[in-house]
């Protein structure tokens, strides 16, 4: 999809301003392109509000193509003039060059996982039939495009394992195309189905699925809103336009579907939510062929998922009178939620339960910690899962007659590794370690709990070398989330090696609005609470300050899509507090969000701006692109987006970095990146590590650091 029209020499269409550099000791002039301003004005509740750059959410005209070349020139101009901008990438491919292994997983007589060598662009699918089989690559995402920016977006295997569904993405998109194949030959056996977003695919049989999608948007499809999605019943080999619609309606346009099969093929399972969270439970009794969708759930209060089921009885994960979830049965002769039984009871600590083996497993979130427990199908506990250290694991799946399960394990100094797990002994074996030139020994990792605004312990990692020295001088990464109910937990990253071998202190905060510690941690950092997230988040960087571990001249505030609205909030709140921002493809007008794309699902956490007078007032109150305010000394700040992001639309970040542009009083930087061919995240690995050795040069350079990797070349 071609978004952007950028024509050679593009930036002779701009006037030019000149703006000092970052650093008194680098002279050089850099230059920004005068963003052109127009007159629209949105009333809301007899305001005025007025959007001068709307122009730039027109992601097909000439002039927004331009001026996206105008804005990476000044960009890659600035970068290029750090001295050790190349050093830092050199070592990222250096610390990512190792072989990785994913989860394995059965299907049918094979055993399959994704390696990646080190450094190829996507991960290779591989399998082997048996225990002792030769491995052969299955599917290989490197050979779908000569870049390197197409890769594999979902898989979705028969009973069986004889036939599969992949979904294909380019350039990183949401919008995917679904190949259908025998995966046993690998042989394609019907036309690619187009156009698919946030697909769910659930086999009947081997001749059939049923499927979720959108009508195909009209215009872009970057902009396209996501409404309307529907779940289709497709046969093997028949024309899409056969197709028949089983559930979903013109009439709740914003509710987003998904649809799974019970392994006994007896059941379809609907989930239905406007959102992130909340969902609507229905199910269908395959059996009989003149049985109608029955309601499990009908209002979207509360989180459900479907977990197992024997015979007609129906285990449900819910969060309905247990904000940290519980596990019940219902029957399909009585399944509404009155006459739900507890089978597995909640517990202080956030739970996710799954079925394999003929054993129910609750993975527990303990302070941000993974702890594993197994119980019988009555809910009887038999014994805790034991696992290597304080981390995360990533608990694997399978059917009810495996016999074991792969799950990893990982932590911020533990690599992920893969370990079997035996169902009936109880006991974890080994069985792939990845080998990292480091020495874990080294750093250390803590967890620290500080007080917010309001008086509200808030849990951090903290992550630097053995030995710090706590002076106020250490560059320190201050990254978050902060929303969706989804939690931030301990994990591997390779390039974070980088960060902290130079001196560098990272820290994590599980600030409100996340999952880390149930739905009432959630709802507390939504709507009307958003600000709690905002406030969590900035007093992450005072203690860290007050500690001694960095200084305002020294922090460095990091994040990407909700997060990177919370850095876009945080540093025009406070601009005082940080010296580098680095908001990553953030929603940052908060009043439009819900015009573009996937935005209309985020209304139940954010609220919107017509919902009344008061959440246009509260959303106005913190929306980053609304508050920069003029003759403000802002932190050094690169925006980084991209022209293939169908889910958070540059648009967000191009008015944010016009504006601030605009406005900003001080010397240092404000710069927007914007990447091609990739989305709301790197589209392969070469991206992901220029964007992250550009993320930290630009810190780096801003706080007058230099590290210890550009000294080795002095």
């Amino acid at each position: 999809m071609k978004t952007f029209i950028i024509p050679i020499a593009a930036c002779l269409a701009f006037s030019i301003t000149a703006c000092t550099p970052g650093k008194e000791e680098h002279t050089d002039s850099m230059k920004y392109p005068q963003t052109r301003k127009v007159d629209t004005v949105d009333t809301y509740f007899e305001t005025a509000v007025a959007d001068p750059y709307r122009w730039l959410e027109n992601d097909t005209a000439r002039e927004t193509g331009e001026w996206v070349e105008a804005q990476n020139e000044v960009t890659a101009s600035y970068l290029s003039k750090i001295p050790y901008r190349d050093a830092i990438k050199s070592r990222l491919r250096e610390v990512y060059n190792y072989e990785r292994l994913g989860t394995p997983f059965r299907k049918g007589d094979y055993l399959y996982f994704a390696k990646n060598d080190g450094l190829q662009n996507q991960n290779v699918y591989y399998r082997k039939k048996g225990e002792n089989g030769a491995a052969e690559v299955f599917l290989d995402p490197n050979t779908f495009s000569a870049d390197g920016t197409t890769k594999l977006a979902g898989l979705s295997y028969t009973n069986d394992g004889s036939r599969l569904v992949y979904l294909v993405s380019r350039s990183g998109s949401d919008w995917n195309d679904a190949i259908v194949i025998d995966a046993v030959s690998k042989r394609v056996l019907e036309d690619t189905l187009h156009d698919l977003k946030f697909a769910s695919i659930a086999w009947k049989g081997n001749d059939s699925f049923y499927y979720t999608a959108y009508d195909k948007p009209e215009g872009s499809k970057l902009l396209a809103k996501a409404e309307n999605q529907k779940l289709y019943y497709h046969r093997v080999g028949t024309p899409r336009s056969e197709d028949v619609l089983i559930f979903g309606d013109d009439k709740n346009p914003k509710r987003y579907l998904d649809a799974l099969v019970t392994e006994d093929e007896r059941f379809l399972v609907i989930v239905a939510t406007n959102g992130t969270s909340g969902q609507e439970l229905y199910i269908k009794d395959l059996n009989d062929a003149g049985s109608k969708i029955v309601t499990l759930v009908g209002d979207q209060d509360n989180d459900h998922s479907f977990v197992e089921n024997v015979g007609s009885k129906l285990y449900i994960q819910t969060n309905y009178k247990a904000p940290n979830n519980r596990l019940v049965i219902a029957d399909i002769s009585a399944p509404s939620k009155e006459h739900w039984k507890d089978l597995i009871p909640e517990t202080k600590d956030v739970a996710a339960f799954s079925s394999i083996g003929g054993k129910l497993f609750a993975e527990y979130t303990a302070d941000v910690k993974s702890l594993i427990k197994q119980f019988d199908l009555n809910g009887k506990f038999e014994h805790d899962v034991a696992l290597p250290g304080i981390g995360a694991a990533g608990w694997g799946g399978g059917k009810k007659d495996a016999k074991e399960v792969f799950y990893s394990f990982t932590s911020f100094l533990y690599p992920t590794t893969i370990f079997r797990y035996d169902i009936a002994g109880g006991k974890s074996t080994l069985y792939a370690q990845p080998k990292v030139n480091f020495n874990a020994d080294d750093y250390e990792m803590k967890q620290v709990f500080y007080t917010s605004k309001d008086g509200t312990k808030v849990p951090m990692f903290i992550v630097h070398k053995r030995g710090l020295t706590l002076d106020g001088k250490n560059a320190t990464l201050l990254y978050g989330y902060g929303g969706f109910n989804i939690s931030l937990t301990p994990v591997f990253y390779p390039s974070l090696l980088v960060w902290l071998e130079n001196g560098g202190v990272y820290a994590l905060p599980n600030i409100r609005g996340g999952g880390e510690y149930g739905e009432t941690w959630h709802k507390a950092g939504t709507k009307l609470q958003k600000q709690n997230v905002f406030d969590d988040f900035i007093a992450a960087a005072e203690y860290l300050i007050k500690e001694k571990y960095t200084s305002a001249d020294h922090l460095a505030i990091k994040g990407g899509s909700n997060g990177g609205l919370l850095v876009g909030a945080c540093m025009t709140q406070r601009p005082d507090l940080f010296k580098v921002a680095l908001p990553g493809v953030g929603v940052m007008d908060m009043l439009r969000y819900h015009q573009f794309s996937a935005g209309p699902g985020w209304a139940p956490d954010y609220g919107m701006a017509s919902d009344s007078k008061e959440m246009f007032d509260y959303l106005r109150g913190y929306s980053p692109l609304h508050n920069i305010k003029a003759g403000t000394r802002y932190p050094a700040t690169m925006v980084n987006t991209a022209d293939h992001d169908d889910r958070v639309v540059p648009a967000h970040s191009f008015k944010f970095a016009a504006t601030l542009q605009e406005y900003h009083a001080g010397e240092t930087p404000v710069l927007i990146r914007i990447d091609t061919k990739s989305a709301h995240g790197a589209s392969n690995l070469s991206k992901a590590i220029d964007l992250d050795a550009d993320q930290f040069a630009f810190s780096w350079y801003n706080m007058g650091v230099v590290p210890p990797l550009a000294k080795k070349d002095m």
